[in-house]
């Protein structure tokens, strides 16, 4: 299938690695111009090898710090005057400390709505103006399945994601008259980095091990197994596309099945 992409050019935000890498790599076997960004220079820059040397396209790699309004400007900035242009847009960000309520300052409650709401909004905000002139855009936030069936233990994502599907909603009915679609993507548990993460803090509470862990999350997906992140990135790649010019405003879900609600 031609997903009519070539040629596009995506910005892929906290892409040096995980979900995020695996994405702006498939994108540019895709044939689009890619910019991504992390706070970390180095892994950033030894992500942008990797994907030029596996897909020989065109990857611009901009430091950015995604809480930092200034960052992002620079980096919405830097694409333009290199790709020429932004068609698409991923918005993408590390998670929040795990946590129980009471365990959690309100520091850090302003530090979650800075990374995984107003990046979002302040992404969106800066690349909107091309996307309107051009009369085409796609606009995809990732989230998690936290969306849909909050998690134990991690009320900041429960809470501060699921501002981000009522931004997109809204905004998906704003902006489709200019053939713009707007989605988020919900992951359940992928082999990333973030999820061995949550997954040592949940051993280390419990007094257990990592694989411990890990297969009691499997007892609860129907297909028994993790996700490997490539097929999540192949479901943004088909929402980035022509093929699908005609999904606007959905929260769809990539879990293998742990999400037990109907909708």
């Amino acid at each position: 299938m031609d997903l009519g992409l070539k040629g596009k050019t995506a910005i892929v935000a906290a892409a040096s690695k995980g979900l995020g890498f695996e994405i702006a790599k498939a994108l540019a076997e895709e044939g689009v111009k890619v910019s991504i960004c992390a706070r970390n220079e180095s892994e950033l820059v030894k992500a942008r090898e990797t994907i030029v040397k596996a897909t020989g396209g065109e990857v611009l790699a901009v430091k950015c710090d995604l809480t930092i309004q200034e960052d992002i400007k620079n980096l919405v900035d830097k694409t333009v005057e290199t790709h020429g242009d932004v068609n698409i847009l991923v918005n993408n960000s590390g998670g929040p400390p795990s946590g129980f309520f009471t365990e959690l300052s309100l520091e850090e409650w302003v530090k979650a709505v800075k990374l995984n709401l107003m990046s979002a909004v302040t992404l969106t905000k800066y690349v909107l103006p091309y996307m309107i002139k051009n009369h085409w855009g796609r606009i995809i936030n990732s989230t998690s399945f936290s969306v849909k069936q909050p998690i134990e233990e991690l009320i900041l994502s429960n809470s501060i994601r699921l501002a981000v599907v009522g931004f997109a909603k809204t905004l998906a009915n704003e902006v489709g008259k200019y053939n713009i679609t707007v989605n988020n993507v919900c992951p359940g548990y992928f082999k990333t980095d973030r999820v061995i993460q949550l997954a040592k803090s949940k051993a280390d509470k419990l007094n257990t091990t990592i694989e411990n862990i890990f297969k009691g999350w499997e007892s609860q997906i129907p297909l028994g197994r993790l996700g490997n992140p490539r097929e999540y990135a192949e479901l943004i790649v088909f929402l980035a596309s022509e093929r699908a010019s005609y999904i606007t405003g959905a929260t769809i879900q990539i879990d293998g099945g742990i999400i037990k609600s109907s909708l």
